[in-house]
């Protein structure tokens, strides 16, 4: 299954990069909340259901851009969960901090992780609880956090926050590092950083793929207020936006 997976996420990411290499006018709309939205969000939406369906017709899948009309049922014990595009604010800045993020969830758990770069052709996935990395020349290599004594706190490059900045105040040897997307948790999943703190509005599909990764390679994801992990139950949610998390090696 994951090897199918990992080749839709490739596929979407290619039609993704054709609409950025463009010199095209690229369509921008906004959703409920102000964030983006492109013709590319919707271009690599389409690749990944339509494939989703025909290879597994009776998962359902919940995905970013259905969220203005989201249609799911809070008694899902499986099912897909993908954001076509993540970090739409970096695909538009032309910076490559851009993926497509696709999770199998069971039980409120993501079993399943994929994780592509398209810009940076770099693909990250979590399979029978093992993370693996597939670098731009094709090299497969299993991925593990990483304990350093100067830990280095990876930040969204898009979203500031007074609540960050509190956080970050009383400690003392640390560095930054600023990203955008998902590559946030593959980035601890394979121990180029310690922690990701992160403040603010997320919702489900940010972050199932990235937590699969870093669970895999040895890592956690938790609340920042309860300390306990991080979960995808529809049943026990108001809304499918996230709490505030750590991501942890």
């Amino acid at each position: 299954m994951f090897k199918e997976i990992c080749k839709i996420a490739k596929d979407a990411g290619n039609a993704i990069i054709q609409v950025y290499i463009s010199n095209k006018i690229i369509n921008i709309s906004y959703k409920n909340d102000n964030s983006p939205v492109t013709h590319a969000d919707h271009i690599a939406n389409k690749i990944i259901k339509d494939r989703l369906s025909n290879i597994y017709p009776n998962i359902p899948i919940l995905s970013e851009e259905d969220s203005n009309n989201i249609k799911y049922n809070q008694n899902w014990d499986i099912y897909w969960l993908v954001d076509p595009l993540d970090g739409t604010k970096e695909f538009l800045k032309k910076n490559g901090e851009f993926t497509v993020n696709i999770s199998l969830i069971e039980h409120g758990i993501p079993i399943i992780g994929v994780v592509y770069a398209p810009y940076f052709n770099v693909l990250y996935y979590a399979f029978e609880k093992k993370s693996w990395k597939i670098n731009k020349i094709g090299e497969k290599k299993q991925i593990f956090v990483n304990q350093t004594n100067i830990p280095k706190y990876i930040i969204s490059r898009s979203h500031p926050n007074k609540k960050l900045h509190d956080f970050l105040k009383n400690k003392k040897k640390y560095t930054i590092k600023k990203l955008g997307s998902s590559l946030k948790f593959c980035y601890v999943a394979e121990g180029k950083a310690q922690i990701y703190p992160r403040f603010g509005k997320t919702h489900i599909w940010d972050t199932a793929a990235g937590h699969a990764i870093v669970t895999g390679a040895g890592g956690k994801v938790i609340t920042y207020s309860e300390r306990k992990n991080l979960n995808y139950f529809l049943s026990s949610k108001v809304s499918l936006i996230n709490p505030d998390f750590l991501v942890l090696s």
